[in-house]
């Protein structure tokens, strides 16, 4: 069951990656987050109704609101890296934050066996190199190094934190609807403090008509992450944590994969070699 829910976590996440991707080549990357965020807190909050998800508050909800803190700034952190690049680095690099739950389930005492040592180490490698790292000729601004660093890191909190949000079915839901919240109120605060700054918050020349045309596809990125954070709280709650983590960070490779089926982008050598690598791992973790 943990290997199915976090190879389910690396598919919502590489999709969402891959939608949210092509939605900020049109619309400013922090309204993507805060209007996808937004989408996913309303059918939240109605499934939180639907399931009498309240009776399940207690102060394990402080971990659903850390993980909604953190993680807009990981995704912003990543964003401003992607953009002053290169890309080939900065996305591999951006797949480090798995070892903060694998870090995480080591100090609390768990022991995977030699086949599940290795399967990490292979997954680890071929997540890194399922980005098409650049490895040669290609110049690293120090800032978009220590950005997609404090990204990596921040993915990998939410991870962690999300997952000991919650015990049950109907508590997972209240964190997410919590973590989501919270996503959206710094969010905005951040969207707001960067309009006062002089940012744009809409696409020049088309305004909402971008936005509303777009709901379909925000609607999807916004609830493809909130599954993706359920199904690997429910990975790491129904087994190793350090094999939850790891099988849920392939998501580069359904990204690069989508990008192949869609706007036929061919994936390089050391893309292929890299999905590969990481389904060898994703054997010898679930083995």
């Amino acid at each position: 069951m943990t290997a199915l829910f976090a190879l389910a976590t690396s598919l919502l996440w590489g999709l969402a990656d891959f939608g949210g991707g092509l939605l900020t080549r049109r619309i400013p990357a922090l309204t993507v987050v805060v209007a996808s965020q937004a989408i996913a807190v309303i059918v939240l909050g109605a499934i939180v109704v639907a399931t009498g998800g309240w009776t399940e508050w207690g102060p394990q909800l402080w971990f659903a609101v850390g993980a909604g803190l953190v993680g807009p700034v990981a995704m912003l952190s990543f964003y401003k890296a992607l953009a002053l690049g290169p890309m080939g680095v900065v996305s591999p690099l951006g797949s480090l934050g798995v070892v903060v739950p694998v870090g995480v389930g080591l100090f609390l005492g768990e022991r995977p066996g030699v086949p599940q040592f290795a399967g990490i180490a292979v997954a680890v490698v071929g997540i890194l190199l399922a980005g098409g790292p650049e490895l040669r000729g290609a110049p690293v601004q120090r800032q978009a190094v220590l950005l997609t660093l404090l990204a990596a890191f921040g993915f990998g909190a939410v991870m962690a934190l999300i997952s000991e949000a919650s015990s049950n079915m109907t508590g997972l839901f209240l964190a997410l609807f919590v973590q989501r919240v919270t996503n959206v109120a710094a969010g905005g605060a951040a969207l707001f403090a960067s309009v006062k700054r002089g940012g744009v918050a809409l696409p020049e020349g088309t305004g909402m008509g971008v936005i509303w045309a777009s709901l379909p596809a925000l609607a999807f990125v916004g609830l493809a992450d909130v599954a993706a954070n359920g199904t690997y709280s429910i990975a790491a709650q129904n087994g190793p944590i350090t094999v939850a983590a790891v099988l849920s960070s392939i998501y580069p490779v359904v990204t690069a994969l989508a990008a192949r089926a869609v706007l036929k982008e061919r994936l390089r050598g050391v893309q292929a070699a890299g999905a590969g690598l990481a389904l060898v791992g994703t054997v010898l973790l679930a083995s």
